[in-house]
C-alpha cells in the first residue's frame, strides 16, 4: 500500500509539473504573441511616421524653394531701392547747386540771401524785401529787389524746367523743379486770422510783381506741364528767428522761396518699399509654417518688374 501510494503520489506530482510547464508555455506564447503584435504596431507606426516625415520634408523643400525665390526678389528690389535713393540724393545735390547758383547771382547784384540745402529754402534778407508791420505792400526798394530776383530766376530756372518739344531749350541739368513756392511770413503780433491773410497777400503781391515784369517765368513748366511758380502763406508758424524784439519781428516779416524737385522718384520709392514689406511678410509666413509643420499657403508672389 505504501508503495502504491508512493507511485500515485509521484504520478500526481508529475502531472502537476506538466500542467505547470504547459501553463508557463502558454503564457510565454501569449507574451510572445503580444510582443509580436506590439512589434507590428510599432512597425506600422514607424512606417506612418516615416511617410509623414517624407511628406514634411517635401513641404519643407517647397517652403525653402519659395523662400529662396522671395529672397531673390527682395535682393532685386533692394537693388532698385538703392538706385532710387541714389537718384534722390543726386536730385538733392542738383537742388543745392541750383540754390548756390541763384545765391551767387543775387549777391553779385548786391542782394544778400541765405540758403538751407536740406529744405530747399532760399531766404531773402529783411532789407531786400521788407514789409512794414500789418502791411503787404512792396515799397520801391522791395519792388526793385524783386525785379533783380526775377531776372536771376529767368536766367537760371530754364535749365531745371521741363522743355516743350517745339521750344529751343538750354542745356538741361538733368533734374526738374516741380514747384518754386513764393512763401509769405509774418511776425507773431496781431490777430491770427489777419496774419494768415497778411502772409498770403505778401506772397501774392511778390508773385504778381514777378510775373508782371517777367512774364517768361510763367512759361516755365514742370514735367506735368504745370507752372513752376506758386504761392503760399504761413502766417507766423515758420519763424526765421524766435526773437520777439523789434529786430526779430522785422526778420520774420519776410519772403522765402522754397524749391521742390520732381517727386516722382520718391513716389516710386514708396511703391517699392511697400512691395518689399509684402515680400518680408510672405517670408515670415513661410518661416512660421515651417516651424509648425503646416503646408505652404499658395500666395501669389508680388509683381516685381526687373
Amino acid at each position: 500500500m505504501i508503495a502504491a501510494e508512493t507511485d500515485e503520489s509521484t504520478g500526481s506530482h508529475a502531472e502537476d509539473d506538466e500542467n505547470y510547464f504547459v501553463s508557463m508555455t502558454d503564457m510565454m506564447v501569449g507574451i510572445l504573441f503580444i510582443f509580436i503584435i506590439m512589434l507590428m504596431v510599432f512597425a506600422l507606426n514607424f512606417q506612418k511616421q516615416t511617410d509623414q516625415t517624407e511628406m514634411l520634408t517635401k513641404q519643407q523643400r517647397q517652403q525653402i524653394e519659395r523662400a529662396q525665390q522671395l529672397a531673390r526678389q527682395i535682393a532685386n528690389l533692394q537693388t532698385r531701392i538703392d538706385t532710387e535713393v541714389s537718384e534722390i540724393n543726386k536730385a538733392d545735390k542738383a537742388r543745392a547747386t541750383l540754390l548756390e547758383t541763384i545765391r551767387a547771382r543775387l549777391e553779385a547784384v548786391g542782394l544778400k540771401v541765405t540758403i538751407d540745402s536740406a529744405t530747399g529754402v532760399l531766404r531773402l534778407a529783411e532789407d531786400a524785401i521788407e514789409f512794414a508791420s500789418d502791411n503787404s505792400t512792396l515799397d520801391r526798394t522791395a519792388s526793385a529787389n524783386v525785379d533783380a530776383l526775377s531776372k536771376v530766376l529767368l536766367d537760371v530756372l530754364p535749365a531745371y524746367s521741363a522743355c516743350a518739344s517745339d521750344a529751343i531749350c538750354p542745356q538741361h541739368s538733368g533734374y526738374t523743379v516741380e514747384t518754386v513756392f513764393i512763401e509769405g511770413h509774418t511776425d507773431r503780433t496781431g490777430q491770427d486770422n489777419r496774419n494768415w491773410q497778411l502772409s498770403t497777400e505778401r506772397a501774392v503781391n511778390t508773385y504778381r510783381r514777378i510775373v508782371d515784369n517777367f512774364p517768361g517765368l510763367r512759361n516755365l513748366k514742370n514735367s506735368a506741364s504745370r507752372e513752376v511758380l506758386s504761392v503760399s502763406g504761413y502766417a507766423y508758424t515758420r519763424p526765421a528767428t524766435n526773437r520777439e524784439d523789434p529786430d526779430g519781428r522785422k526778420i520774420n516779416r519776410r519772403i522765402d522761396l522754397r524749391f521742390v524737385m520732381e517727386a516722382d522718384r520718391e513716389k516710386r520709392l514708396t511703391e517699392l518699399t511697400n512691395l518689399l514689406e509684402q515680400m518680408k511678410q510672405q517670408v515670415e509666413t513661410l518661416q512660421e509654417s515651417a516651424r509648425a509643420g503646416l503646408p505652404v499657403s499658395k500666395q501669389p508672389a508680388p509683381n516685381v518688374a526687373p
